[in-house]
């Protein structure tokens, strides 16, 4: 089942390598989206796929890489895009 989800982290999400983390592990899944820092700290995730593949995504993702520090995520439903292809970061 396809689905899609925008989500929001707060924590210690800029400035350790966050963005490229989630790519990374986004590409290892295969899903689709982006991702990108918002000017008030936090880090925004739009991301598709497999429902059961996206939620080991974000179960990964809530981890983060070294140094980080996810203390709040935001997961809000959204309705796929088809045209959405592959993970990038954006800026």
């Amino acid at each position: 089942m396809l689905v899609a989800y925008r989500v929001y982290l707060r924590g210690v999400v800029q400035g350790v390598g966050f963005r490229a983390f989630t790519r990374k592990v986004a590409e290892s899944y295969a899903l689709d989206g982006w991702v990108r820092n918002l000017p008030d700290g936090r880090v925004e995730i739009w991301v598709q796929g497999d429902k059961d593949v996206v939620w080991q995504f974000l179960k990964e993702v809530s981890e983060g890489p070294r140094g980080a520090r996810v203390d709040v995520m935001e997961i809000v439903k959204e309705v796929p895009q088809h045209e959405e292809r592959g993970f990038s970061v954006r800026y």
